[in-house]
């Protein structure tokens, strides 16, 4: 198709970027705006074209990366080659927004946002923001004063004419549900003992190597505790690394006296993971901390340092201010102190429950259809408007 689309959404390379975008993407659908009047302007070094293909959204992707924050010689070369890519796929971005003729741009952040948003304010298109963290990424702040609107996950955020839309979240998260029975069948599909209090780790796709750490020591600290189990999701790289997962209880093992641990290298069914656990210990980044929200999970949040922004240090604060979480500091997840906090934790199961509900108060299972309608909101009209 080469004529007018509905809507360019422009962004992506991280899951975190990717996710909101199809989730918005796909409410526009249910709203009856047919996929192919959807493009979407993503990165080719990213996981977009995996993600996208197949979903019958058109797509374009674009070449070049990011910029490296750092003077390092060699990394200030990358970064010449970067602002070289970055020319060219503003070229191109340009001619999508020229080609296609969307009433509106939807960016979502990231490297691959920059090229049609600059596009969509040099020609005149409206444009809307989706920004899933607390505080702004660069393209954001880069693209605020410009944009007719901006969807926000959550509320104090310094986007001009922000609107809170919640961060939308896979379906199967939120149909999560955590009565009772439902947590007593998620742990047998997990393998997991029914009567156990549960402690689910991870730390992303990739891993998270302090937590990592942190696990197997706790592992190890709670050996002889047969009132408990441990879910370990190290992680692809960290499970083929060897580092955490040498020496450790293979899936399954530990099912006698002392405490129940299923270690795995990646964890599919994320879904049954919020739902079996008591307590999650785990990174803060926006999809993470939103999913811990729609599906009210008590946590332990241990901030990424160094994130850009230190957003993950503020996406953590949101729950924390709210009595969902615990936050634990990178340089302090050691398995001693990580010990002593879950011990803490779980020896009130009162407390806990709040927690949980907490989280659940801050969550937000129609965000999708939220950021959708204020991008419907926010299109120009038709040039060509049906007539009935």
């Amino acid at each position: 198709m080469t004529g007018e689309r509905f809507a360019l959404v422009a962004g992506g390379g991280t899951a975190g970027h990717l996710q909101p975008a199809l989730a918005i993407a796909e409410a526009l659908v249910d709203a009856g705006h047919a996929r192919d009047t959807i493009e979407f302007v993503g990165s080719e070094r990213g996981q977009d074209r995996t993600a996208l293909d197949g979903r019958g959204f058109p797509f374009t992707l674009l070449p070049g990366r990011g910029i490296v924050r750092s003077l390092a010689p060699r990394d200030l070369a990358t970064n010449l080659g970067a602002v070289v890519g970055l020319a060219w796929a503003l070229v191109r971005g340009v001619g999508v927004v020229v080609r296609s003729r969307p009433r509106v741009v939807v960016s979502v952040g990231g490297y691959a946002s920059l090229a049609a948003s600059t596009a969509a304010v040099l020609l005149g298109v409206p444009l809307v923001l989706v920004n899933v963290d607390a505080v702004p990424g660069a393209a954001n702040r880069l693209f605020g004063r410009f944009a007719r609107a901006s969807a926000v996950g959550w509320g104090d955020n310094p986007l001009p004419r922000a609107v809170v839309t919640g961060t939308p979240v896979r379906p199967e998260i939120a149909a999560v549900r955590r009565h009772p029975a439902d947590r007593r069948a998620a742990r047998r599909q997990l393998g997991l003992p029914e009567d156990r209090a549960t402690v689910a780790v991870f730390g992303g796709s990739l891993g998270a190597r302090r937590i990592n750490e942190a696990a197997a020591g706790l592992a190890d600290a709670w050996a002889d505790r047969a009132d408990r189990s441990l879910y370990h999701v190290v992680g692809r790289r960290d499970w083929e690394a060897g580092e955490v997962a040498t020496g450790a209880p293979a899936p399954g093992v530990g099912a006698g006296d002392g405490l129940r641990v299923v270690r795995v290298p990646y964890e599919e069914r994320m879904d049954l993971l919020y739902t079996a656990a008591d307590l999650v210990v785990c990174r803060a980044g926006a999809m993470t901390v939103a999913e811990l929200a729609v599906a009210g999970v008590p946590s332990v949040l241990v901030p990424l340092p160094g994130a850009p922004g230190d957003h993950q240090t503020a996406n953590a604060r949101v729950l924390e201010r709210a009595g969902a979480t615990v936050v634990l500091a990178d340089a302090d997840c050691e398995s001693e102190n990580l010990a002593v906090t879950l011990d803490r934790m779980l020896a009130d199961p009162v407390e806990l429950d709040a927690m949980g509900r907490a989280a659940s108060s801050l969550g937000r299972r129609d965000a999708a259809r939220a950021g959708a309608q204020l991008v419907e909101a926010n299109a120009r009209r038709p040039r060509h408007p049906v007539t009935r």
